[in-house]
């Protein structure tokens, strides 16, 4: 599994569009095949702060989702509603 967390700063007046912009994506995302959860999520300490954490069976999961229409549609809307980017990073779990 592979999880990922990528972080937007938004816009001090655009946050509740992001919101609303976002759910399409979210919604169409946890239908995809490959997808575990994906969710967004908003920082306790800063609410301009979103970050999408996701959770992948594979990369191969993730190269499809990144070709998908509600991906390659909805994303560049939802950074234009953003200050600035911010870093995606993608994690695998530590095995005990």
């Amino acid at each position: 599994m592979i999880k990922i967390v990528a972080k937007m700063l938004v816009k001090a007046d655009k946050v509740e569009e992001f919101k609303a912009t976002a759910q399409e994506l979210v919604e169409k995302s946890n239908a995809e095949a490959g997808n575990i959860f994906y969710s967004l999520n908003v920082s306790t300490a800063n609410p301009r702060l979103l970050a999408f954490i996701e959770c992948w069976k594979d990369q191969e999961a993730i190269d499809i989702h990144n070709k998908t229409e509600h991906f390659t549609s909805i994303l560049p809307k939802l950074g234009a509603l953003c200050e600035e980017g911010q870093p995606v990073d993608l994690f695998t779990e530590v095995e005990y």
